[in-house]
């Protein structure tokens, strides 16, 4: 099944962090396209330097479930700590869409429930696949162009 995943990073060394967490994904998956990585300024109030964005695309087989354990075993390999809230972090893996799987539960909501208002989501997204619409909101394109 075609997984969707955001990458982002901002603190330690952002550049190298997301290169070794595209490196994971690369082995524990069928990676298929990653984008550019894209600057991009933090969402929150909170004082932190800017991010590192990227959005990979890889197929899976695993259950929606395991594919997240899968990401948040590379964050925490590569010293995640989730320490605030939208705070700085050496790496951030978001599962946005995971083929036509819909899941409002607690602990997976896909798709993500915030992507279709990130700009540091959806631009990387349509770098590497412009026609891909994001369930339950439409065409990317046409996200993009609404974003500010």
């Amino acid at each position: 099944m075609k997984a969707v995943i955001a990458l982002g990073a901002n603190i330690g060394n952002p550049r190298e962090q997301m290169d070794l967490a595209v490196a994971m994904l690369r082995e524990a998956t069928d990676f298929k396209l990653v984008s550019e990585y894209f600057s991009t300024k933090p969402v929150s109030d909170i004082a932190q330097p800017d991010y590192l964005n990227a959005v990979c695309i890889v197929e899976s087989e695993l259950p929606a479930t395991d594919l997240l354990a899968l990401l948040q075993g590379i964050e925490k390999a590569l010293g995640r700590e989730r320490i605030e809230k939208w705070g700085p972090r050496t790496i951030d893996l978001d599962l946005i869409q995971y083929g036509s799987m819909l899941s409002a539960a607690d602990e997976l909501q896909l798709p993500h429930p915030r992507a279709h208002e990130r700009r540091f989501v959806i631009e990387p997204w349509h770098s590497i696949e412009p026609d891909a619409i994001l369930l339950t909101q439409g065409k990317i394109s046409e996200i993009l162009e609404q974003l500010p």
